[in-house]
C-alpha cells in the first residue's frame, strides 16, 4: 500500500489575480518581520482570516479545520486543508503547502515542517485556542513563544495607498446599495426583500469593478421598527408599515476588505418625537466628523462627543462606541480594536488611517420616539483633517421614503 503523506504540495494551476500587487504584499510581510526582530520571533505562526489574508491575500473558510500562515527570516507559506485542494495556493502571494486529513494534526507537521522546533514563536493570543496551543507546545517545542497579534493590528491599522483605493471602491459600492434599498421601501414590504435588494445591487457591482476577484459575504442588515433597537440585529420578515423607523445596513465585501454604509430612514412620515431624537443624533455625527483629525486620541474625540449627547440629555441612551477601523475584517473575522472611538482607546488619530463615525442613541420601547438611530460615514485621515468617503446622504430630508 502507498504511503500516505502528511502534507505535499498541490500548486494546480495559475496564480490567480490577487487584490494587490506582489510588492504590496512583500512590503506588508518586512513589516510583519520588523515586528518579529523587535520581540525575538524567529518564526510566526499566524492563525487568524485577517491575518492570513492581509499578508498573503488568501481568506480561508475553515468549517472546522485548521489554517494557517508561517513566516520565518526566509519564507512565507500558506498551510491549507486539503478539501480545499489548489486553490489556497493559486490566491495566495506566498507559497502554500497543503496538508491532508490521513491523520490527525497533520496541519501542524506542516507547520513544523516550515518552523522547525525549539525555535522562538510568534502567535495571535487573541485566536489561537488553548487547544491549538497545547498542540503548538506539542509538535513546535519552541524556546519561547510570543504574543504577535498586537504589532499585527498596528500595521493593519496604517493603511496602504492601494489599500484606500480599495475601500474607497467598497464605500460607492455601500451607496449602491443604499439607493436599491431606497427604492424598495415601501409600506407592506418585509424586511428580507428590501435586504436582498441591497445585496443584490452591491453583488452586481462587485463583479462589475473587480472582474477577478471572489465573490462572497456581502450582506445587508435592514431593520424596522423595533428591530432598530440594536445595531447588529439580523433581517426578519417583518412587514413595513406606514410610520416606522428603519436601519439601512450595506455592507460590500471585497477580497475581505469590509465597508459599510449605516442610515436611519423612516416609511412615509415621522412624529415630532421621533423627528427631535433624529435631528440630535444627525447633529453629533457631524459634530463628530467635524473633530476627526490627526493628532486627535480617539478617547478626546469619544468624550467630545459624551458631552454633546449629555448636555442634551441623551448620553443615557448612547448604544456603543462611536466608530471604528475598516480594512479586513468582517461580521464574523478581524477586528482592529485599537483604532475604535471610545473612552479606553487611547490612538491618536494618523494620516492614512481609515475610521468611520458612527452615533447611535437607543429609545426604549413604550417611549415616545422609540427605536434606534444610527448614521455612519467613512473618513479617511488625511494630512489637515478627514476626507468622508461616503456618498448617500443622511438626514430626515432624504430618507422619509416609501
Amino acid at each position: 500500500m502507498t504511503e500516505r503523506p502528511d502534507f505535499f504540495r498541490f500548486h494546480n494551476g495559475e496564480k490567480a489575480v490577487l487584490p494587490f500587487a506582489a510588492e504590496e504584499y512583500m512590503t506588508r510581510l518586512m513589516g510583519l518581520r520588523t515586528a518579529m526582530d523587535a520581540v525575538g520571533a524567529d518564526a510566526v505562526v499566524l492563525t487568524s482570516m485577517h491575518n492570513i489574508a492581509y499578508y498573503s491575500g488568501f481568506l480561508y473558510c475553515a468549517f472546522g479545520r485548521p489554517y494557517g500562515l508561517v513566516v520565518t527570516a526566509s519564507e512565507a507559506v500558506v498551510i491549507s486543508a486539503g478539501i480545499d485542494a489548489g486553490q489556497p495556493w493559486r490566491r495566495c502571494a506566498t507559497d502554500a503547502i497543503t496538508y491532508t486529513d490521513w491523520r490527525r494534526d497533520n496541519f501542524w507537521r506542516a507547520v513544523a515542517h516550515v518552523t522547525g522546533q525549539g525555535r522562538r514563536v510568534g502567535f495571535e493570543g487573541d485566536h489561537l485556542t488553548l487547544a491549538q496551543s497545547e498542540k503548538l507546545d506539542a509538535f513546535l517545542a519552541p524556546s519561547l513563544r510570543v504574543d504577535i497579534a498586537p504589532a499585527t493590528m498596528q500595521q493593519r491599522m496604517r493603511k496602504s495607498p492601494a489599500e484606500i483605493a480599495l475601500i474607497r471602491a467598497g464605500a460607492a459600492v455601500a451607496d449602491i446599495g443604499g439607493y436599491a434599498i431606497r427604492d424598495a421601501v415601501k409600506p407592506g414590504v418585509r424586511e428580507i426583500d428590501v435586504a436582498m435588494a441591497g445585496r443584490d445591487a452591491m453583488e452586481a457591482a462587485i463583479a462589475a469593478q473587480f472582474p477577478d476577484a471572489e465573490y462572497r459575504d456581502t450582506w445587508v442588515w435592514f431593520q424596522s421598527g423595533l428591530n432598530t433597537d440594536g445595531a447588529h440585529n439580523p433581517v426578519t420578515g417583518r412587514v413595513l408599515e406606514r410610520g416606522d423607523i428603519l436601519s439601512l445596513n450595506t455592507f460590500p465585501m471585497i477580497h475581505g476588505y469590509y465597508t459599510a454604509l449605516e442610515r436611519t430612514m423612516f416609511v412615509q412620515e415621522v412624529d415630532a418625537a421621533s423627528m427631535s431624537y433624529w435631528q440630535a443624533n444627525v447633529a453629533a455625527h457631524e459634530y463628530g466628523m467635524s473633530l476627526m483629525k490627526p493628532g486627535v486620541s480617539c478617547a478626546e474625540i469619544t468624550q467630545q462627543i459624551n458631552t454633546f449627547f449629555a448636555d442634551r440629555d441623551l448620553l443615557q441612551y448612547r448604544s456603543f462606541g462611536y466608530g471604528h477601523s475598516f480594512g479586513v475584517l468582517s461580521h464574523y473575522y478581524g477586528r482592529e480594536a485599537g483604532l475604535e472611538l471610545r473612552e479606553d482607546i487611547d490612538t491618536v488619530l494618523e494620516p492614512g488611517m481609515v475610521i468611520s463615525m458612527e452615533p447611535m442613541i437607543t429609545i426604549p420601547n413604550g417611549q415616545p420616539g422609540a427605536g434606534g438611530y444610527r448614521e455612519h460615514d467613512i473618513l479617511i485621515i488625511t494630512e489637515d483633517g478627514a476626507e468622508n468617503i461616503t456618498g448617500y446622504p443622511y438626514g430626515p430630508e432624504t430618507n422619509v421614503i416609501g
